[in-house]
């Protein structure tokens, strides 16, 4: 099948007003596929029973914009084992609410529920780490360990619902990643690397064509809790987004067309790989998604424009990323010459001291707020630690911390700011103020008409500009933008609710109509992700 180039499946995917209003899809809820995989047959191996979980503040983790948090310390560097394993998956993407008093396990692989139905209902009332488009959870993370990883080296995929490893298959087979990235040394020297996947129809039941850009948004929301949880061990991780796609798939045993990969994150370091050993083919028996599963091609079309062949062709496409580019190159927007507005954030010893696992679990998607006015200091500390950058292959030590990405912000109730539209200006840590003035009631029509955008103390958009993006990067450069925006977006949620009494969402929006809203200063750039953020009601 061929693909569809990334900026026409962008423009495909737009929301319009028109779009919205004349839309006549219906969700058909008898339909709705399972949020989580289940294997029928695969042995599983129950993580550590007990977690013992870092206390690094969370506005800490989040801030780390580079791979290693312990580099030029002396500091003992931590060997991975099973508890710390157990705190990656936990942390990312683990079932940290069980509503109506449900515990989350289930009968296992082995004793699966054969009432398919109730175990939907159930399934439903699981809520887990990282904030997903829905609640529909179709990102899933799989384990590629080798001997020092704290478990059997093998592949495994992680269960949330049981927190158990479901076990794929046995032996070391990190050479295979390796190989697929061209030898990227991160991952050739990692203990362990997580393998994020989407399985599409798990989206796309309610969100149809638009999945391929949730992926990537709630794959970042993932991304972001896991970076901070292995920053906050003091582990090395980065992401990794150029990889030769179908060996990943074939090791995982996933079809792309139904379910893909998207990222790996090595994780620690000092453990070479050995060679790649033979793939033989897998295909594990799962229960049903749903009676009815609906394909919908140009989610799979646009993934594989994207695609990479083998791990030379992925390690070059790599060094075009990190080519030390000036800004100009990758995403400068135009210039406007507002007035400035310097932040003002908290430092370390003054922040807030709230331990990430705190952090995480008290993330919630807030729809109601408080018109209360956010402290000019506290919001800045949340806009400054969000925006320092996550590690991607992609992104050099010397690139900008946002090198794919803009963000723009409709501040409505914040000290000693005025209300208005701005752009944050990242590397020197100042707002640009574009327009003055109320803008309430226009946020909440930007955001496809929801009020609780109206709400807040603040919205932060982030823009691309998707064909400076393309040409540098490809077709495999959209994936790139989309995910630079959404781990930002990811640790603007952790950031958030490390402040007691303050709340966030992420939001959709009407695409065109945001760029028009921000005026000359968001020129030819298009809207990648949306955050709201203020006093909770």
């Amino acid at each position: 099948m061929s693909g569809l180039p990334a900026i026409e499946y962008h423009e495909r995917t737009k929301h319009s007003p028109a779009s919205v209003r004349e839309g006549d899809f219906s969700l058909d809820f008898e339909n709705k596929p399972l949020p989580f995989e289940r294997y029928t047959s695969l042995p599983s191996r129950d993580l550590a029973g007990t977690i013992r979980p870092t206390q690094q503040p969370a506005l800490a983790a989040v801030a780390e914009p580079t791979a290693d948090p312990l580099a030029g310390c002396a500091q003992p560097r931590p060997g991975l084992d099973e508890d710390l394993l157990s705190q990656l998956a936990y942390y990312s993407t683990g079932i940290v609410e069980a509503r109506s008093g449900d515990d989350a396990r289930d009968a296992g692989a082995e004793g699966a529920s054969t009432d398919w139905e109730r175990l939907r209902e159930r399934y439903d009332r699981l809520f887990a780490a990282a904030s997903c488009t829905g609640k529909l959870y179709h990102v899933d993370c799989y384990f590629v360990c080798g001997d020092d990883a704290g478990v059997p080296a093998g592949v495994y995929r992680f269960d949330p619902p049981n927190y158990a490893f479901d076990v794929l298959r046995d032996g070391d087979f990190r050479g295979v990643l390796a190989e697929a990235t061209g030898g990227y040394e991160a991952v050739a020297n990692a203990p362990v690397t997580l393998v994020t996947t989407s399985t599409w129809w798990r989206n796309a039941w309610k969100y149809r064509e638009r999945t391929f850009r949730h992926a990537f948004w709630d794959s970042g929301t993932l991304l972001a809790n896991l970076l901070a949880t292995a920053h906050g061990l003091d582990l090395r991780a980065e992401v990794v987004t150029g990889f030769a796609d179908g060996p990943v798939a074939d090791l995982l045993g996933v079809d792309p067309a139904e379910e893909a990969p998207l990222e790996l994150v090595p994780v620690g370091q000092g453990s070479p790989a050995p060679e790649p050993p033979a793939v033989d083919p897998i295909d594990p028996e799962t229960l049903p998604l749903s009676p009815d599963p609906v394909d919908y091609p140009s989610i799979y079309e646009a993934w594989n424009a994207g695609v990479l062949d083998e791990g030379g062709t992925a390690a070059t496409w790599r060094e075009r990323g990190s080519g030390r580019a000036d800004a100009g190159d990758r995403c400068s927007p135009p210039t406007v010459a507002g007035d400035r507005y310097p932040l003002d954030p908290v430092d370390h010893a003054s922040a807030a001291k709230t331990p990430l696992p705190r952090a995480i679990r008290r993330r919630r998607s807030c729809r109601e707020y408080d018109r209360e006015s956010l402290s000019f200091r506290k919001f800045s500390t949340i806009l400054d630690r969000a925006t320092r950058g996550a590690p991607m292959d992609v992104r050099g030590v010397d690139d900008p911390a946002l090198s794919f990405v803009t963000p723009y912000l409709v501040v409505h109730d914040v000290e000693s700011l005025p209300s208005g539209a701005y752009r944050y200006h990242v590397e020197d840590g100042e707002l640009e103020l574009l327009r003055e003035g109320e803008l309430r009631e226009e946020s909440a029509h930007l955001a496809l008409g929801q009020e609780w955008a109206g709400t807040p103390a603040a919205n932060v958009y982030f823009l691309a500009n998707l064909e400076r993006v393309v040409d540098r990067l490809g077709d495999r450069g959209y994936r790139v933008a989309q995910l630079e925006a959404a781990i930002a977006g990811g640790r603007f949620y952790l950031a958030t609710y490390a402040h007691r009494g303050l709340g966030g969402t992420g939001l959709t929006f009407f695409d065109d109509p945001v760029t028009e809203f921000f005026g000359p200063a968001a020129a030819r750039t298009t809207p990648m992700f949306l955050y709201v953020f203020g006093h909770a009601a």
